[in-house]
């Protein structure tokens, strides 16, 4: 049996609370991650592949290019993926508040919006990040609320202990988490946001709301002044060295 979708008053609340955490959390951690990358310590400097990803991406191999190829993956790639991973389980704390658990190994639960039935969910970030181990510890967690529900005389089926992946779809997902679906329902982007709130585009007005707050967000100076910074480390570690015979 269906649910109704969350209040109004609700839904808006969690919406202006993922803003404030993404402007309040997110945005400064990256800010000072990236202002960590002027050094060249902070990289493995590989002169071979890395003069040819310099050519590859703007043409040239000077020191400025090389810094460019070695920081625009750092900072739109691993640096933003790591730290939103690492603030997950601030996120539903804070952002997820009327949602939290205390039954061990579980982040959030919450009547399913779909069958009506209360989850035990543990939260996943993106479709890809879970690594093999991961399987084992999700599967300990679920036996261990399994156990629980035994000893309570509760009522918990297995389609109640479910994950919960942010973004993404089922396509999207890696073999870790399909390996886990066996078991277990892994719920992913839109569907996970509309079983939580019973709002069918809630997942689309979450990320659009991460979205108003990121166009306010203007980093190139910034990046730039990191990119020079590093270059002059890099021009200085390239230049050929006097051996000793």
């Amino acid at each position: 049996m269906s649910q109704t979708k969350l209040k109004e008053e609700s839904l808006n609340q969690i919406i202006k609370k993922a803003k404030d955490f993404f402007k309040n959390e997110i945005v400064p951690s990256h800010k000072a991650n990236t202002l960590k990358l002027t050094k060249l310590k902070q990289f493995n400097l590989n002169p071979f592949l890395d003069k040819y990803k310099a050519s590859f991406l703007t043409g040239n191999d000077d020191p400025e290019s090389i810094a460019r190829a070695l920081i625009y993956p750092r900072v739109l790639g691993t640096s933003i993926n790591t730290i939103f991973g690492d603030k997950l389980q601030k996120f539903c704390s804070e952002v997820l508040e009327g949602f939290a658990s205390t039954t061990s190994g579980i982040d959030i639960e919450f009547i399913d919006k779909v069958d009506g039935r209360k989850k035990y969910c543990q939260i996943k970030a993106g479709p890809n990040t879970i690594n093999k181990d991961d399987i084992e510890t999700i599967k300990g967690h679920f036996q261990g609320v399994k156990n629980l529900a035994r000893t309570n005389k509760l009522s918990v089926n297995l389609d109640d202990l479910v994950i919960g992946v942010f973004y993404g779809t089922p396509d999207d997902v890696s073999n870790h988490y399909k390996t886990i679906n066996k078991e277990y329902p892994v719920i992913v982007g839109q569907e996970f946001w509309y079983r939580l709130t019973g709002e069918i585009d809630f997942y689309q007005k979450l990320s659009d709301a991460i979205g108003d707050v990121a166009s306010e967000v203007d980093g190139s100076e910034m990046i730039e002044g990191v990119i020079k910074s590093l270059a002059k480390e890099i021009e200085e570690r390239l230049k050929p060295q006097l051996l000793k015979p």
